[in-house]
Formats: C-alpha cells, sequence, structure tokens
C-alpha cells in the first residue's frame, strides 16, 4: 500500500514538470525562430524575478491567483466548468467597495463586512448558474458565459457619477468612494514593499478547500458527485443540491479574489481594477491538478512569469513571449495529465497482473504438494 501511494506521489508530481519542462522547450524553439537567444532570456527572467522588489510583487500578484484558482477548483471537483469565476469577483469588489465607501466602521466591523459581502454577491451570481443547471438543464458554461456579460454591463451601467460612481478631484477618473482607513487591510513591512496580509487569508481558504474536501462527509459527497453522479445518486446523495451547493461556494470563493486589490492597494473600484484573473485561475487549477498546494505553485509560477515578461521587454524580446509560454503550459499541463494517468493505469494494470500470477503460481504449488 505504501508503495502504491508512493508511486501515485511520484506521478501526480511527474505531470506538471513534464508540462513545464516541454513548455520552456517549446517556447526555446520559437525563440529560435524569431531569432532570439532563448538561454539568455530565460536568465534574465529567473535573474529578474529573484530580486527582492520582484519576490514581493510575486507574493502579492500570486495570492490573488492563488484565490482565483481555488474557486475554479472547487467546481472542478463536482466536475463542474465554473468559467463565470470572473464576473463573479469583479461584480463582489464592486459591491464590497460601494457598501465599504459608504460605511465607516470600526476596523474589526468594516473588514469583516465588506469581505462577507464580497462573498454574498459572488456567491449569489455563481448560485444562478447552479439553478439554471438543476432547474433548467442550463450548462454552467454557457450560463456562466452569459453571466460574465452580465457583470459587466451591470458594473458599467452603476459606475456613473450620479449613481454608485464618484468623480475624483482631478476629474480624470470615475470610482467608487475611497474605503476609509478602518477597511485598509494590515500589510507586513518587508522592503523594498511591503507584503499584503491577505496572503494570510489565502492560505486560511486554501486549508479550509483541503479539509472540507478531503475530511468531511460533504467533502466526499462532492467528490462523488464529481466522479459519478448516477452512483452518487444511488448510495444516497441529493446531486442537484450538492450541484447548488458547490456552485454557491465557488462563488464565495471567486467573492474573495478582488479583496486583495481592494484592501490592500487600490481602496477603491475603478475601470482600471484586474480583469481576467478568473480565467486565470482556470490555468493555475489545472496546472495545480485542484490540489491547495500545488494550486500555491501555479499561482506563484504564473506571478514569476508576469514579472520576467516585464524585464524582457527592456532587453528587446517581445512581451507576448511569456503569453506564449502560458499558453504551451496550459497546453501542455492537460496532455501531461493524460499521458501520466495512462501510465498510471498501465503499471497498476501490471501490478495487478503479477499478483494474480503470483497467487495461481502458489495455487498450483499447493496442489502439487497435495
Amino acid at each position: 500500500m505504501k508503495k502504491f501511494d508512493k508511486e501515485r506521489v511520484l506521478l501526480g508530481i511527474a505531470a506538471p514538470l513534464l508540462a513545464i519542462v516541454v513548455a520552456f522547450l517549446v517556447t526555446a524553439l520559437v525563440l529560435l525562430a524569431t531569432g532570439k537567444e532563448p538561454f539568455n532570456a530565460f536568465g534574465i527572467m529567473f535573474d529578474y524575478g529573484s530580486k527582492s522588489d520582484s519576490q514581493v510583487y510575486i507574493l502579492n500578484k500570486a495570492t490573488t491567483y492563488y484565490l482565483a484558482g481555488i474557486a475554479v477548483a472547487v467546481g472542478f471537483r463536482m466536475n463542474l466548468f465554473n468559467i463565470g469565476v470572473d464576473g463573479q469577483y469583479r461584480l463582489a469588489a464592486f459591491f464590497a467597495a460601494a457598501l465599504g465607501g459608504a460605511v465607516t466602521l470600526p476596523a474589526p466591523l468594516q473588514i469583516p463586512m465588506i469581505i462577507i459581502c464580497a462573498m454574498l454577491v459572488g456567491a449569489m451570481w455563481a448560485g444562478i448558474a447552479g439553478v439554471l443547471k438543476v432547474t433548467r438543464g442550463v450548462s454552467e458554461v454557457v450560463s456562466t458565459i452569459m453571466l460574465n456579460a452580465i457583470a459587466t454591463a451591470i458594473i458599467g451601467y452603476l459606475l456613473q457619477q450620479g449613481r454608485l460612481g464618484h468623480l475624483d478631484a482631478a476629474g480624470t477618473k470615475i470610482a467608487t468612494k475611497p474605503l476609509p482607513e478602518s477597511a485598509h487591510f494590515f500589510e507586513f513591512p518587508t522592503t523594498p514593499a511591503p507584503v499584503w496580509g491577505f496572503i494570510v487569508v489565502a492560505v486560511i481558504a486554501g486549508i479550509g478547500y483541503w479539509f472540507t474536501l478531503s475530511r468531511t462527509r460533504f467533502g466526499f459527497d462532492l467528490r462523488t458527485v464529481g466522479q459519478s453522479g448516477s452512483a452518487a445518486e444511488a448510495s444516497g446523495v441529493n446531486v442537484k443540491r450538492m450541484v447548488v451547493t458547490s456552485m454557491l461556494i465557488s462563488g464565495a470563493m471567486a467573492g474573495l479574489v478582488g479583496m486583495p486589490t481592494l484592501l490592500n492597494e487600490s481602496y477603491e473600484y475603478s475601470g482600471d481594477f484586474p480583469v481576467g484573473v478568473g480565467f486565470t485561475g482556470i490555468a493555475i487549477a489545472l496546472l495545480g491538478r485542484n490540489h491547495p498546494v500545488g494550486i500555491a505553485l501555479g499561482a506563484l509560477l504564473w506571478a514569476f512569469l508576469e514579472r520576467g515578461s516585464g524585464q524582457l521587454e527592456f532587453q528587446g524580446y517581445d512581451k507576448e513571449i511569456v503569453g506564449v509560454i502560458q499558453g504551451v503550459i496550459v497546453l501542455c499541463v492537460v496532455i501531461a495529465y493524460e499521458v501520466v494517468r495512462r501510465y498510471g493505469l498501465k503499471l497498476q494494470q501490471r501490478q495487478v497482473g503479477a499478483k494474480l500470477a503470483a497467487q495461481a503460481r502458489n495455487s498450483d504449488q499447493q496442489e502439487v504438494s497435495a
């Protein structure tokens, strides 16, 4: 049993490592085809990414990406493809910013109020897709795509002067009312820049995700439904309720995605609030194989690649090369996991065959002895 667990862990590690290695090899070929020297480019990225200011940037960026990856992974474990995380976190951050700017409370009340508001809005928006799926059979892919567009329209409508938007003193930007000092999340006083304190919340969210899925009956039911809905239903699990509940949890996690930026950096919601993080979360969840530790490593890698792209520009390289690396990584991850999965199945089959053959030999020897 221990040998099997060891092999399973090795196979689990092999897939992402294989994907990353192949992705860098493909990128090297692309660089060579464009007349650029690949090893110099990788050297620039690794050297710049190891600097202290880059490390702070990577940790802060990875905090947001990690939360996005966890939000997506909750749906993946249920075999649900929640690609609406992008709309869910933006809508959640917008309403949380509007509420936080309109109400001023002491910090122990102000910050939880904003976070809870964001999680409720995210859960509500994702819950619509869950309800549509179980009551009308609407694919969550289709519904979440449409909900992303609707969320963008709602924000665009409300983020206007005279509604929930306010023109800044310079008259150049419309944003929600700035959050009061009591809504500013704590930071770690690192140099040359502070590390966002919301990284602590991200760690707690990851632990909660792991514990819920691995150590609770709900997590067992969720994973069972993800593997086989009919088998789960036959064992007494309410599949429809699990679908809605999973979407609610995924949406609530998505509500946290915009909080590091809102509470540790911008302190308001404006037109330049980060977009597209939800789609990045899909790639990171795939790269991390829906495991909290794997997702953390994937988030750090993604943030590192983004940081390196800025320096490559100054050295005469195309910034888009990092997009090539990221895209190739996602493709390689899907392929590598499938290759490793098939190899694992063949390995198991050989092991079972060897055990059956050994049992047959022992049985024949016993018969001869008798």
